[in-house]
Parts: C-alpha cells; sequence; structure tokens
C-alpha cells in the first residue's frame, strides 16, 4: 500500500447541543472532495479524537468509510494513551473496513524506545492493518527514533511516516535512510514542499479542512515539475500555516472552514475558543487562500 496526494486529517464537527454533526461532515466533505483530496483520514489529533468516546469514534469512522468513493485512500487515527486501547481501536477499524492507521505515540506515559517499539510491535502483531507512524514530539513529548525505524523498516505493513517534527534535516534524513521502505509523508504543513522535494508523496493535512484547493493545486504544480510556480503558492499558503503552528491548531482549522463557508462548530473542552486578536490575524493570512 502507498499513499499519494493530499489526505485531510478531518475535523470532527460538532452541534450546538455538543454531538457530532455528520451533516455538517457530509458537507464538509462534499467540499474536500470537489477541491480534489485524494483520501480521508478521520480520528486523528484534528479531528478530536481525544474528547470522543468509542462508539463516536466507530460512528464517524463508519461515516467516513461509507462516504468514500472507490479508489480514495483511508487511514484511521487509532490512538489511545495505553497499548490494549490502541489495539481494540484498531481492531474496530479494521472491522469496519479500515486496512491502513495512523498512529502517534502513546500521550502522557512517554515511553522508552524499548517500550514504543514493543507498542507499535504488539499492535501489528494483534491486528492485520498497514501503519504510518506519526511522529510529533512537540506534542507528544515523545520521538519515534532512527532505533525504532531500523527495526521497523523491513515490516511489510509499515507503510510509512507522518513527520511533524519541524525538522527538516530529519525529513531528508528518513528519506536518504528508509527510501523505498519506509515513506516519508508530509506533516510539517508549513514547509510541506519541502517534504515533496524530499520525496514525500502523501500529505496528510490538517489545514487542508479550509484551504484544501491550494493544498491540492500545490501538490499538483509540484508533481507537475513547475518547481517555480509551486515555491510562489507556498509561499502564499505559509504565513496561514505558520500561524496554525504557533498554537490552537484546531480551533483556527474549525475557524477556517466557517471562513470557507462550511462551518464544523467550536471544539470540545478543554479546547477553547479563540479571542478576536487571534480570529483577525488567522482571518487576514487566509484571504489569498479564500480567493484562490
Amino acid at each position: 500500500m502507498k499513499l499519494s496526494g493530499v489526505l485531510p486529517a478531518l475535523v470532527t464537527p460538532f452541534g450546538e447541543d455538543g454531538r457530532i454533526d455528520f451533516a455538517a461532515l457530509e458537507a464538509h466533505m462534499t467540499g474536500l472532495r470537489a477541491a480534489g483530496v485524494s483520501g480521508w483520514v478521520p480520528c486523528g489529533s484534528t479531528g478530536e479524537y481525544f474528547s470522543m468516546s468509542d462508539a463516536e469514534r466507530d460512528a464517524v469512522l463508519r461515516f467516513v468509510k461509507d462516504f468514500a468513493l472507490p479508489g480514495e485512500q483511508l487511514v484511521a487515527g487509532t490512538n489511545a494513551p495505553a497499548t490494549r486501547e490502541v489495539i481494540a481501536n484498531t481492531e474496530r477499524a479494521k472491522a469496519i473496513g479500515y486496512d491502513c492507521v495512523l498512529l502517534a505515540t502513546p500521550f502522557y506515559t512517554r515511553p522508552t524506545e524499548a517500550e514504543l517499539l514493543a507498542h507499535y510491535q504488539a499492535v501489528l502483531g494483534a491486528v492485520d492493518v498497514n501503519l504510518v507512524l506519526y511522529n510529533y514530539p512537540p506534542k507528544d513529548g515523545v520521538e519515534i527514533s532512527f532505533g525504532i525505524l531500523d527495526a521497523l523498516a523491513d515490516h511489510p505493513r509499515v507503510i510509512g511516516i507522518k513527520e511533524s517534527s519541524g525538522v527538516l534535516q530529519r525529513a531528508i534524513d528518513i528519506h536518504t535512510r528508509y527510501r523505498g521502505r519506509i515513506d516519508l509523508i508530509s506533516g510539517s504543513d508549513d514547509i510541506a514542499l519541502d517534504f515533496m522535494f524530499w520525496g514525500a508523496d502523501a500529505w496528510i493535512c490538517g489545514p487542508a479542512n479550509c484551504m484544501a484547493r491550494a493544498c491540492v493545486d500545490l501538490d499538483r504544480t509540484f508533481r507537475a515539475g513547475d518547481l517555480a510556480r509551486a515555491r510562489e503558492m507556498m509561499g502564499t499558503l505559509y504565513r496561514a500555516m505558520n500561524i496554525l503552528e504557533s498554537g490552537k491548531f484546531v480551533q483556527k482549522i474549525k475557524y477556517g472552514c466557517a471562513l470557507q463557508g462550511t462551518p464544523v462548530g467550536l471544539c470540545r473542552a478543554p479546547l477553547g475558543a479563540l479571542d478576536e486578536g487571534e480570529k483577525a490575524a488567522f482571518a487576514a493570512a487566509m484571504q489569498p487562500i479564500l480567493t484562490w
């Protein structure tokens, strides 16, 4: 299995009653499909999986699976704090119809290298799915080390790593060390073009929720070989991407969805609302993207 193109890390819309708003999710995904995304990644951190019950997560996975068309790639977020929970989540995702999952490091526990390797091996041993690793040390507090990648590089179902460290040198290292064994997948949105240059064929992209047309256009322009135009596009996207990376990522993504005309509600606590200054700064950066 090989991922390619722009795959939005989907937001989960919530209504005023706090429940999942599936009508809003359908409208949102319909717009993303029209913009040209190549697949769907529900129940990741942008989807606020950490605030959802197992039943809610399963309902979202089923909805997205039923919405997807043949050829659209599907990757389920099945993360949890404990290995047994990840295995249970992954088993249910597999039963729903997902053959690939995205797994960050377990949060809070900060496992050692040996513990983290054992965690991933346990999931792979328990469920017959493809695995995309997710490295985001600023949020999770643990890095997926090169020792772990060395140990997993030749496993036939470890297909890639979403690299969200923001460290370009690490992305280059991953590409040069594991080319043809573990795919580099873009996860540092404000340097996405650099990732493409260094071999990332897929972009699991939270910002695609509110700027899908621009993200897809950048990806296609790069693939077509027009590097000068791709650099101009990245320059236009950069300010909004950089503001997203500065904090309150999910809140800003959801506000961006409202700006583009597909409102998806607010975030669940403990994530709070944006203040007016934060809204104004992000809205200003989004203007050239909204008129893309």
